[in-house]
């Protein structure tokens, strides 16, 4: 699911009161890892789907040959099935980072300290849809 002109808030039960770059010492990182360094690195460069799509030829290290030569076959099958949105990342919903959806779907992540999650969290964009991440815990 794409957004356009949203801004997902950290969630509720954030356990962290600024944003934390999430690491790992897993040879193969995990989803939000590469969702981090992949939206760090490049404010605004994807779109959901891109975004869903590099992750996973990423995560499956697929090698850059075959993501040219394969790159429709590959994504029709990442996209025969539903993904969830951005409100289930871990980067909203433990490591304190806002999401932002510009106006053509582009994605940038946003720390809760930050003064722009400050700007995009107080309504003051009447333009904005604000959402909030999903919860970890049920409660």
């Amino acid at each position: 699911m794409s957004y356009i002109n949203t801004f997902i808030r950290v969630s509720a039960d954030c356990p962290v009161e600024t944003g934390v770059v999430p690491v790992t010492s897993r040879p193969l990182p995990p989803a939000h890892v590469i969702q981090y360094e992949l939206l760090a690195g490049a404010p605004y460069k994807y779109t959901h789907e891109e975004l869903l799509y590099e992750i996973h030829v990423r995560h499956k290290q697929i090698p850059e040959e075959e993501r040219t030569a394969r790159k429709n076959e590959i994504w029709a099958e990442l996209f025969s099935k539903k993904h969830p949105c951005l409100r289930a990342s871990m980067l909203p919903k433990r490591f304190g980072w806002g999401i932002h959806y510009n106006e053509d779907g582009k994605i940038a992540l946003y720390a809760k300290e930050s003064p722009e999650y400050n700007q995009f969290t107080s309504g003051a964009d009447d333009g904005l849809t604000l959402l909030n991440a999903m919860r970890s815990k049920r409660n």
